[in-house]
Order: C-alpha cells, then sequence, then structure tokens
C-alpha cells in the first residue's frame, strides 16, 4: 500500500501516474520486446522492474523530477534505461520506445513534444520540410526554412530554437561533434570515433545489414504500424539486435509519408539504439549520388561513411 504523506499528495495534484500505472508500462513493453524476439536479459530487466516498481510503498513517481535525479536508479532492478523510460513516461505521458515496438514512429508526435509545436503546425512542418527527426528539424530551425513554414512567427521560431537546444544538448561536447558531423568537416575524428555518445558507422552499416538480410528472408516478426496502414496490415518487420559496446538497437523500415511517396519504405532504415539511458536514431539510405552513390549511408555521417568504405578492401571505392 502507498503510505500516505506530502510526496503522494502532489502526487495526486500533479496526476502523475501510479505505480501501477508504471509497472502496467515497463510490463508491456517486456511483452513487446518478447514477443519481438529481443535480448532475453532486457525482457527480463523490464518485467524485474514492473514487479518492483509495482511492489514499492512509495509513489515512483515522486522519484523522477528534475531534483530527485538519481533516485530511481536506487530502486531494484531499475538501471538508468529503464529510469529513463519512467522519467519520459512521467513528464510527458507517453514512451518512444513503446510507440516504435508498437510500430508508431511519427514524426509529427516527435515535434509536439517541442514547446510551441501543436499537432497541426507539427504536420506542416513534416510536410512541407520533410525532415524527420528532432536533429534535422534544429537544422530547419538554423538555416530559414522553418521561419518560412505558415504559423511559424519570429517569437515562436525563437521557442522552438531554445526548446530543441534543451533536448538535443545532453552536453557540449556531444554537440560540438554532431554539428563537426552534419557539416563534414575534415577534423570529425579522421575516420576514428573518438567519442562513445554514438555507435561507429561501421556497427550502423552492419546493424542495417543484418536487418535488411533478415527482412528479406522473411525471419523478422512484423508489426502493424497505425500510422498509414488503413486496412491494420501487419508488414513492417522489426528487429532487436545487440552490438559490442552495450549498444541495444531496434530497426524498423521507415513507415513515413515521405518513404511512402518516393517508394523507399523497403530501402529507408530507421535505427533507434540505446545504451546505458542514452537514446539516439539514425536512418541509413542507399545513396543517389555522388562518390558514395550506391552504397548504404548513414544520413548525416556521410563523410565518415565514406572513409569506412575506402578504408575496407571490399569496399574500396576509386
Amino acid at each position: 500500500m502507498i503510505r500516505e504523506g506530502h510526496e503522494a499528495e502532489a502526487m495526486r495534484a500533479a496526476k502523475l501516474p501510479g505505480n501501477d500505472e508504471v509497472a502496467e508500462l515497463l510490463e508491456r513493453i517486456a511483452q513487446l520486446l518478447e514477443t519481438q524476439g529481443a535480448n532475453l536479459h532486457r525482457v527480463r530487466a523490464y518485467r524485474r522492474a514492473a514487479g518492483e516498481v509495482a511492489a514499492w510503498a512509495e509513489p515512483v513517481a515522486a522519484l523522477a523530477g528534475e531534483g530527485a535525479r538519481g533516485k530511481l536508479e536506487e530502486l531494484p532492478g531499475v538501471g538508468s534505461s529503464i529510469a529513463g523510460t519512467i522519467r519520459e513516461f512521467v513528464h510527458t505521458g507517453r514512451v518512444r520506445m513503446l510507440e516504435r515496438l508498437e510500430g508508431e514512429v511519427s514524426p509529427e508526435d516527435l515535434f509536439c513534444t517541442i514547446p510551441g509545436i501543436g499537432e497541426e503546425l507539427a504536420h506542416r512542418i513534416h510536410t512541407e520540410l520533410h525532415v524527420e527527426t528532432l536533429e534535422e528539424l534544429e537544422v530547419a530551425a538554423h538555416d530559414g526554412r522553418l521561419a518560412n513554414v505558415p504559423g511559424m512567427g519570429e517569437r515562436r521560431l525563437r521557442g522552438v530554437r531554445a526548446a530543441l537546444e534543451a533536448a538535443l544538448s545532453q552536453s557540449t561536447r556531444r554537440r560540438a561533434r554532431q554539428r563537426r558531423l552534419r557539416e563534414g568537416r575534415a577534423d570529425a575524428a579522421q575516420g576514428v570515433e573518438t567519442e562513445d555518445e554514438q555507435p561507429s558507422v561501421a556497427i550502423l552499416l552492419d546493424v542495417d545489414a543484418e536487418y535488411r538480410r533478415e527482412a528479406e528472408a522473411g525471419r523478422l516478426r512484423k508489426i502493424a504500424p497505425r500510422r498509414l496502414n488503413p486496412e491494420g496490415k501487419a508488414w513492417l518487420p522489426i528487429l532487436h539486435t545487440e552490438r559490442e559496446g552495450g549498444w541495444s538497437f531496434t530497426v524498423l523500415f521507415s513507415n513515413t509519408a515521405r518513404a511512402h511517396e518516393l517508394d523507399k519504405t523497403s530501402d529507408w532504415v530507421v535505427l533507434f539504439f540505446e545504451r546505458d539511458g542514452h537514446e539516439d536514431q539514425c536512418t541509413v539510405v542507399t545513396e543517389t549520388h555522388g562518390e558514395l552513390k550506391g552504397r548504404r549511408v548513414v544520413r548525416g555521417r556521410e563523410p565518415q561513411c565514406l572513409r569506412h568504405y575506402n578504408s575496407s578492401r571490399e569496399g574500396s571505392i576509386s
């Protein structure tokens, strides 16, 4: 039984989820991971955390605030990754990981997490700018494209820029590295990964190859995405896999309006990766021009992909 106290009263006032609701969320994630063939250790971790949360005497949601950061990890069975899942649920009412597992991979929903962007504006941004991620939205916010979207006034644009900066900047070092990768500067690691916040392009391309190979062979479980799928057909293959360095991946073909429009749903592959509570994503596509034409490349990391192929005897580009 949850003990009555200041934390419980505050939780009720803020309409935060109770322990039973948090536990149900974690159990749902465990069930989906299990049915989709994820690593059994990961399945058991979520299931164990669900049991611990359900049995915990105090309101778990009260431990998810900024002032309580770190306390969630002190709960039995709750590591940094699961703590991050709980915090996202408590603060936003949604969990992107669960949406991916259920096949709901919507850029519009992602953009709606940014203050100042509602559903209509998010749809307009995606339709007119064809951006898929917060990183791509941030670029558009600074290169003038976002300012031209109807409904995006100067004041709102400033707020969106600030919100994106806060959402994406986990550290100054990571932000600087991401900018170098986007700009393709020659000093971006010189073909060697110098940071550990993201998997190397070699790992990303290897996961992409595994996904396409298994999907083509029909060995992956297929889910029925809710968007752009009026018939509710289970057509979208999903892969859960692990790689060295502790990275966990969830991989799907891109189920976006742009991918369908260009007939790229069997070419664009979205990789969601997570380690120690850090979660991010990238898209791997077949390049259509330049030195990398015909090669699989990680969007935003083309210079590293070029170095990767040139350093490989089999993938050497002349």
